[in-house]
């Protein structure tokens, strides 16, 4: 920025005006340039996400009933029914209720509707590690499919 002194005249004063020709360019180059660059960067995969609604859950006497939740000390405790289970209990006794069911229907003529299936209640302040180890060890049971209970908020229902 230059600004004149003046030597001459008494017209000529010091000039204390900013150019701001050059600032505007730059800010117009500047949005040139963003409005290029957002929508690369704003890509995206376009996906059909599932509409939540609520389904009552089908129960059947084979279906295995579990529920899980923290105590005080961040210990996991696993629940099958109402009776305390250890995880090494979990999957032995997982397997041998499958085995189970498999022998009684026959494994010719099982379906995949028989397959009994694995309800899990969490407790809203357990941490993941205690259920995600519970379908872990479920799954390595032989179970195919593991849900989770859960209590709807009001009005959800549809």
């Amino acid at each position: 920025m230059a600004m004149s002194t003046g030597g001459g005249s008494a017209e000529d004063k010091p000039m204390s005006d900013i150019n701001t020709t050059p600032l505007v360019d730059v800010m117009l180059v500047l949005l040139i340039i963003f409005l290029i660059a957002i929508p690369v960067a704003i890509q995206s995969v376009e996906l059909e996400l599932p509409k939540t609604q609520f389904e009552p859950t089908e129960t059947k006497k084979e279906n295995v009933l579990l529920a899980v939740r923290a105590d005080e000390n961040g210990t996991c405790q696993v629940f099958w029914q109402m009776t305390p289970i250890t995880s090494t209990e979990l999957l032995k006794r997982a397997s041998d209720n499958l085995k189970a069911v498999v022998d009684s229907i026959g494994e010719a003529n099982l379906k995949p509707d028989d397959i009994p299936e694995v309800h899990i209640r969490g407790d809203i302040n357990t941490p993941y590690k205690c259920i995600g180890g519970v379908v872990y060890t479920m799954q390595n049971a032989g179970f195919v499919k593991v849900g989770f209970i859960s209590q709807p908020q009001l009005g959800a229902a549809q």
